[in-house]
């Protein structure tokens, strides 16, 4: 059964606006996206974070078209992929060495744990790119991997790059057995521009921008993932004497873009030595990265005659 408490974004303003910010909590997206996948536990712990982190990001820009967060690294995660339509539709995939995880966590005496993500991705770039068709200039923001979690690398871009003070915190929180489901969450706020919106001049806006997020980081997993509560519940406990106004609620669903046509057009431009290598028994496969859906082509579909 959905429940409507989780799988959005709710937006959010304080302080008479002079700090806007975003609630993330998924649970029926992330289940769907990694039970595609089957990947080890903390494959889908570092995936299950990028997710929520690509949502809270994507939710801060206008844009129409395709969002995408993407980590490269020469850890033994060594890609991930998060992409996020403006309609709302989420993917996500991994590339891995297995072995190499597994001799790491041996190493460390962490097996079985979940390890925050720099762990397993070492010296990389975290990017971000807003793809919003062919005639649009196409936008991204990269920053090197640093830190001790994600949240920190991610602090790190705004920094660096969009100098807006900002402030987030990751959650995820893994199923206790094979039956079990996951669940992530996050919460980001940031500083507008100009004395911090309608503030008073007289108002000390750092003292403010302080206590909202001494706020923020007392926002416990216990709460974040409660089914019970609504993010609007939360946000009421944190902020109700910062003069809260909840503006807006984006649903968010797994979805991916792949489809028959697409693939048959692209195999359609390769070489046909290329499809003769492909091709066994007259037939060429191929699964996608991001749902595993499987497609089968006869190779005389695809040669060009």
């Amino acid at each position: 059964m959905v429940n409507s408490n989780f799988d959005n974004c709710v937006s959010f303003h304080i302080d008479k606006g002079a700090f806007l910010g975003r609630i993330v909590r998924l649970d029926e997206i992330v289940n769907v996206i990694l039970n595609k996948h089957n990947y080890p536990k903390q494959v889908s712990a570092v995936l299950a974070e990028c997710t929520t982190l690509a949502v809270l990001l994507s939710s801060t820009i206008k844009y129409n078209g395709l969002f995408t967060l993407q980590i490269q690294s020469k850890g033994q995660i060594s890609m991930v992929v998060v992409d996020v339509t403006s309609d709302g539709r989420i993917r996500a995939c991994a590339n891995f060495d297995e072995e190499r995880i597994k001799h790491a966590q041996e190493l460390r005496k962490t097996e079985g744990q979940i390890e925050a993500a720099p762990h397993f991705l070492g010296e990389g770039v975290l990017a971000f790119t807003v793809d919003q068709g062919p005639d649009t200039e196409l936008y991204q923001g990269i920053v090197d991997l640093q830190g001790k979690n994600l949240t920190e690398c991610a602090l790190r871009y705004f920094k660096q790059s969009e100098q807006i003070d900002t402030d987030l915190q990751l959650y995820t929180q893994a199923p206790e057995d094979e039956k079990g489901s996951w669940k992530t969450a996050g919460i980001l706020l940031q500083k507008l521009p100009e004395k911090g919106g309608k503030i008073e001049e007289e108002t000390d806006i750092n003292e403010l921008w302080n206590e909202a997020k001494i706020f923020m980081q007392s926002l416990k997993e216990e709460e974040l993932f409660d089914e019970n509560l609504s993010s609007r519940e939360i946000l009421h406990r944190l902020y109700h004497s910062n003069h809260l106004v909840v503006s807006d609620t984006k649903e968010y669903k797994f979805g991916c873009r792949c489809s028959r046509d697409k693939l048959l057009n692209t195999l359609r431009s390769f070489d046909p030595k290329e499809i003769e290598a492909m091709a066994e028994k007259n037939k060429i496969s191929a699964t996608c990265n991001f749902c595993s859906e499987q497609y089968v082509f006869d190779k005389g579909e695809l040669v060009k005659h």
